[in-house]
């Protein structure tokens, strides 16, 4: 059974975590984990450590560099905050092979913030669909304009380039 004094510590740390990525402030975000990991699971792409956390919040950051969200609802199990929350920004840079589309997105997810025994935060799982965001980002492309013609089928190889790829095989157990 969690205590209150547990939940409200969780709570604050989940929610600082969550300003601290708003404000860019990747140090005191890396700091409430001993040991970073991210697993994506809409991608089933894993980030683990300190390095590969880094480069998933430059990768995700020079895509989006205005990305914010809006907290929708904080849940708390025994071993975990789940946070579902609404996730936007403009995609002002690079998405991976997807360019930059200046379209702006608004996208529901969720994330679960895993504890292990000794209340140390172990993992950030998200869950998103990202077939709604790829939708939102292409489009609000404006196809009346032939000059975003070739940015979709760009936009288009860089997505399907993205698929097919092997899954984290840590992510499969």
């Amino acid at each position: 059974m969690l205590t209150d004094e547990v939940r409200a510590a969780r709570e604050k740390l989940v929610l600082d975590h969550f300003q601290d990525e708003v404000d860019h402030r990747w140090d005191d975000v890396l700091s409430t984990f001993p040991h970073p990991r991210y697993e994506i699971i809409a991608t089933m792409t894993l980030h683990d450590g300190d390095a590969a956390v880094r480069g998933y919040y430059n990768e995700t950051r020079t895509a989006f560099p205005d990305q914010h969200h809006e907290i929708i609802k904080l849940r708390h199990t025994d071993d975990a905050i789940v946070v579902e929350f609404w996730l936007m920004g403009t995609h002002l840079g690079p998405l991976g092979k997807i360019p930059a589309t200046g379209s702006t997105f608004r996208t529901r997810m969720t994330a679960y913030f895993i504890f292990d025994e000794n209340e140390t935060l172990v993992c950030e799982r998200i869950y998103f669909d990202s077939l709604t965001l790829l939708r939102q980002l292409i489009g609000g492309l404006d196809l009346k304009k032939p000059a975003n013609w070739w940015l979709l089928a760009r936009c288009v190889k860089g997505a399907l380039s993205m698929t097919g790829g092997k899954p984290a095989p840590a992510l499969l157990k």
